[in-house]
């Protein structure tokens, strides 16, 4: 679409003008904006049952006002939801970082995945992704301030080769000292917090790129395809494999409960 001068036509007002003459005896035509400010508003309070059941009102909405019932017109709007929903994440200090490569990431599940019959699956697969980026992972503030520390440097270099000796060299502290207390102080070895992370962070990856298992594998640092394998399945009670082909579902992640000093799981 185009505006041309000199008396030659302007098309977009001519499609506009059409659009609303299809649209005329269509019913309601607020219907598509009304259920499409709940979805925003359930994803705004992170409401994830209510965003799921709203979308679905959403994407049944289109072929109504689109015009026609083309798949091309509900990948419009999925890709335009997208930027909507990056834009909540940006809006966000704690997680800003991850706003464009979500955006991205969304792109791509949208173009490789959708087809004729699995726009309101998409649109789910969508809204899971945002809910597991856009919700902060609880941290826990513990009494011991260095194991604080050690956890927030954990989670920002997560995608990096963490070692307990070079936390500790870090810190100024011994490996053996830092090891002691921070399994005191959260009931895990530090060890075993890095696999945590790095499982959680690596569930983006499995579900949303086209990355080779292998290839996430060396992203994270695992020594191997088979230790990532054995670590993600103690974790998350599936193979990375097995968790790719689900295409949908929850999201395992780990929290330190402060009061009882020990990991829990919490499912996104």
């Amino acid at each position: 679409m185009y505006i041309a001068y000199g008396g030659e036509r302007i098309e977009f007002i001519e499609a506009f003008i059409r659009e609303v003459e299809q649209n005329r005896n269509r019913g309601d035509s607020t219907a598509f904006f009304r259920v499409e400010k709940k979805l925003l508003r359930h994803l705004f309070l992170k409401e994830k049952t209510e965003a799921h059941r709203a979308v679905r009102e959403v994407i049944n909405c289109i072929p109504v006002h689109g015009k026609s019932g083309s798949v091309n017109a509900v990948k419009y709007y999925l890709v335009s939801l997208s930027s909507m929903m990056a834009r909540l994440i940006e809006s966000n200090p704690r997680v800003a970082n991850r706003a464009f490569t979500f955006n991205t990431a969304c792109f791509m599940v949208i173009d490789s995945k959708l087809n004729d019959h699995n726009a309101v699956e998409v649109a789910g697969e969508l809204i899971e992704f945002y809910m597991q980026l856009s919700t902060e992972i609880k941290r826990p503030k513990l009494m011991h301030n260095t194991v604080n520390n050690v956890i927030s440097y954990i989670d920002e270099r997560v995608e990096t080769l963490l070692t307990v000796e070079d936390i500790a060299k870090n810190f100024n502290v011994s490996a053996s000292h830092l090891s002691r207390i921070f399994r005191g102080n959260t009931g895990s070895t530090l060890v075993e917090y890095i696999n945590i992370r790095k499982v959680e962070e690596s569930q983006y990856y499995l579900r949303f790129s086209d990355k080779k298992i292998a290839d996430i594998s060396n992203q994270f640092f695992f020594c191997n395809q088979s230790y990532f394998t054995r670590i993600f399945k103690k974790y998350t009670g599936q193979t990375p494999r097995e968790f790719r082909r689900s295409s949908a579902g929850d999201f395992p992640q780990f929290t330190i409960s402060e009061e009882k000093n020990n990991l829990s799981t919490v499912n996104h």
